[in-house]
């Protein structure tokens, strides 16, 4: 069967070239009896390949039994898997089978492999290996033909290096590895599957389905999508519901994805303000910021050892302390300023451009003062004026700005 028909029959949308080549290894492989691993981000469509390989298999007539491993709590997972005998535990008030001997002559689909306990793991080795299992409480051995498809969206070699995973169970699961790729790697297909989830749910509410904008529709090729397709799915639902306009904007559209300005939705993924600063002007920031909590902490203690200490020794514990975190600040600025200097030398190896070695010079010979100064009046300007805005970016209060806009003259 062609994989154009395979998608059509398990509504998979998309013609990515990395989708259709994991659609053509899970044909490939669905006659064989090998264990499959499927890997992906959360949110991809996992759970579709094993369904897909169950169906095209000899086993399609026999029981399909999907296992979400993440889902069963420790104590209960090898009984859930393996079944128990009567009394073997309390609450076991009979005998029961577990789903590898119900599954006999058919397929076992382990989602969330990665969250099996250690002590599971040992016995599905085992039935991998030699197709026999012990029930909780028995001494019997128990024989199942099973076909093992399993699925993570965790790095299992990491899982390995950590403790977490059996190296020879990863071994013995990754027989034929499948990888299903994660929506901002298959472009072309977000807007279909946009149009797909859009008609869907116009019928379902019984109202126009949703139309994108050419804006619109780039906004929708840009962004992340770190929850991938169930994300995607559960956004269109949203603006189908919400939107009263059916013809979509890029700045509608934009409202409803986390991470883009003046989203209504709480941030998921983007890039942070500070990930737009030189290195330096974060350094600077840092040593800014620590200025002045050291101040704040200084002035904190002082007050403390004026109100309960003994007048006759005040003046001399408040000189120590001085000296102590004046030393203190010092050593951490000279820290810091070693940073900023290894920075700039890595940044004049990268960069032959004379204007731009002249820039970073007179940059790296202003003071902090001149610095903290530069960096207040962007964050006015970057505000508008607003100082509490302001005040929050910089990280400090808005009577401390409103103070050192005094200080430094600035309008």
């Amino acid at each position: 069967m062609d994989i154009q028909s395979i998608k059509q029959r398990f509504g998979v949308i998309g013609n990515s070239p990395l989708l259709n080549r994991a659609i053509d290894v899970a044909i490939q492989v669905a006659p064989t009896d090998l264990t499959v691993l499927i890997s992906g981000e959360s949110g991809t469509g996992k759970e579709v390949f094993p369904k897909m390989i169950h169906q095209e298999s000899t086993r399609k007539h026999g029981h399909y039994i999907a296992v979400n491993c993440g889902a069963i709590p420790e104590g209960t997972i090898d009984s859930e898997l393996f079944g128990h005998e009567k009394g073997s535990f309390t609450g076991a008030h009979e005998s029961r089978k577990g789903y590898f001997e119900v599954a006999d002559g058919g397929t076992i689909f382990l989602d969330e492999i990665a969250e099996l306990p250690i002590s599971t793991q040992v016995r599905l080795l085992r039935v991998l290996e030699t197709g026999e299992f012990l029930k909780v409480g028995s001494s019997k051995m128990v024989k199942s033909n099973v076909r093992v498809v399993a699925a993570s969206n965790e790095d299992i070699p990491k899982a390995i290096e950590r403790g977490k995973f059996r190296q020879d169970l990863f071994y013995r699961l990754n027989s034929v590895p499948i990888f299903v790729p994660p929506l901002r790697e298959r472009k072309d297909d977000i807007h279909l599957l946009f149009r797909k989830f859009a008609a869907d749910f116009a019928e379902k509410y019984r109202m126009p389905a949703l139309q994108l904008t050419d804006d619109a529709i780039k906004v929708l090729r840009d962004y992340y999508w770190p929850g991938n397709i169930r994300q995607l799915k559960n956004i269109t639902e949203q603006i189908s519901i919400i939107e009263r306009e059916k013809e979509i904007s890029g700045e509608s559209l934009a409202k409803y994805l986390p991470g883009i300005r003046n989203s209504s939705v709480p941030v998921l993924y983007h890039k942070t303000d500070e990930e737009s600063f030189s290195e330096r002007e974060l350094l600077y920031k840092v040593l800014f910021d620590m200025k002045r909590d050291m101040a704040e902490l200084k002035k904190i203690v002082l007050n403390l050892v004026e109100k309960d200490g003994h007048h006759a020794d005040f003046e001399q514990t408040k000189a120590l302390l001085v000296k102590d975190f004046g030393q203190d600040l010092a050593a951490q600025e000279k820290k810091i300023i070693d940073q900023m200097e290894i920075s700039h030398a890595k940044e004049t190896d990268l960069e032959d451009d004379e204007d731009y070695e002249q820039t970073e010079i007179i940059e790296e010979s202003l003071s902090l003062t001149d610095k903290e100064h530069e960096m207040i009046k962007r964050a006015l300007e970057k505000h508008r004026g607003k100082r509490k805005n302001a005040a929050t970016e910089l990280g400090i209060s808005e009577r401390t700005l409103y103070r050192k806009i005094k200080e430094y003259h600035i309008k």
